[in-house]
């Protein structure tokens, strides 16, 4: 006769099963996902990297040899900038510098706005831009010349809307690159020198006192300068915008998240605007640390590096490994350090390995190099 078990028992058994569940000590628990923990500053050098706003203005190596040392790519970006050498220079030393590491360093091209709505300069600009493409260069520029320096024929200053822009944009766009906008100023550029929240800036725009736009009250706004920048965004649907600088809207990161979620094929580098991140999350680490990880697939590292012919090579490269340490320590890890731009010691953020092999890589090759595209 087959044996018999109470009704009872599979219920007793189901529970006991459950009480040696809860009762499982804690070193049983799963340990977080190696995406979610931070890197520490000995992972530095072993990190792939993309620095995707420098700007290698010589033939000189320095910078690309810094680049291998500390495991960058580049994306060197040529600029309309008086204090720069010419475009066409610019270009030469870009070409010279690809050809020699394809695979580590890339390069933008720009455009000149000499003889602006005369006829046939968009068309000759849009040719120099398909050439430039075909020679490699990955995105263009536009700098804040436009919006704060060139006039037209009626001595108006052209804004980045302005519809004479319009062809080019579509031709960039027609070319699958990224369009670089260097539009405004930081925040600070409109506060007088003591008010401003950084030393960098106090130092620049003390030294620059034409885009010192305090002293300056004839000219756009601040609030001018980013309507007019979100309205060439919003015309040009498709267009791959890299806000440099942060967008210009680096002082707040709540305001740059929002324009981030309004323009869904916009992304941001954070060139030259680390401090003004730092002195937010000095005051409330939580807020920007969320803004990166919400962000973590539309924002950019960069750092505004720029080599010019007359610098020491030596010393260019302590400097360069001195920022992009200083940068990593920052956002990869929990370590604090001293940060003389704002007067403090800031600790780092520790964002996790995900989002930093993000910030730093994945996302400039998708934005310039078109890899890891979805669908």
């Amino acid at each position: 006769m087959r044996a018999r078990f109470p009704v009872c028992l599979p219920l007793l058994l189901v529970a006991l099963a459950a009480c040696g569940e809860s009762a499982a000590p804690s070193s049983a628990v799963r340990p977080a996902p190696a995406d979610d923990l931070p890197y520490a500053i000995k992972d530095f050098a072993r990190v792939p990297k993309f620095d995707a706003h420098v700007h290698a203005n010589t033939v000189q190596p320095a910078l690309l040899e810094q680049a291998q040392a500390d495991g960058f790519e580049l994306l060197s970006i040529n600029v309309d900038y008086p204090d720069f050498p010419t475009i066409m220079e610019q270009r030469a030393a870009a070409l010279a510098l690809a050809q020699a590491e394809p695979s580590r360093f890339h390069w933008a091209t720009t455009f000149s706005m000499q003889g602006f709505g005369s006829p046939g300069w968009a068309a000759a600009v849009e040719e120099d831009i398909g050439g430039a493409v075909a020679q490699g260069a990955v995105a263009v520029k536009i700098w804040k010349n436009v919006g704060m320096i060139e006039k037209d024929a009626a001595g108006a200053l052209i804004m980045l809307d302005h519809p004479a822009l319009a062809p080019v944009a579509e031709r960039i766009r027609a070319l699958d690159v990224a369009l670089v906008g260097h539009q405004g100023e930081p925040h600070n550029c409109w506060l007088p020198l003591e008010q401003m929240t950084t030393e960098n800036d106090r130092e620049y725009f003390r030294n620059h006192p034409q885009y010192h736009m305090y002293l300056h009250p004839e000219q756009p706004s601040y609030e001018d300068q980013m309507a007019a920048r979100d309205r060439f965004v919003a015309a040009h649907p498709g267009l791959r915008f890299v806000g440099a600088h942060m967008a210009s809207l680096e002082y707040d990161v709540d305001r740059l998240g929002a324009f981030l979620d309004r323009f869904p094929d916009a992304t941001v580098d954070l060139a030259a605007r680390m401090s003004q991140v730092q002195y937010q999350s000095v005051r409330d680490r939580e807020r920007v640390r969320d803004f990166f990880i919400r962000h973590q697939d539309r924002i950019l590292y960069g750092t505004d590096l720029t080599q010019d012919p007359a610098s020491d090579p030596a010393e260019f490269k302590a400097s360069a490994h001195a920022v992009w340490t200083s940068d990593w320590r920052y956002l990869a890890t929990g370590e604090s350090q001293r940060v003389d731009m704002i007067d403090a010691d800031v600790p780092g953020l520790a964002l996790p390995r995900g989002v930093i092999d993000k910030i730093y890589h994945a996302n400039a090759r998708r934005v310039f190099l078109r890899e890891g595209r979805g669908g």
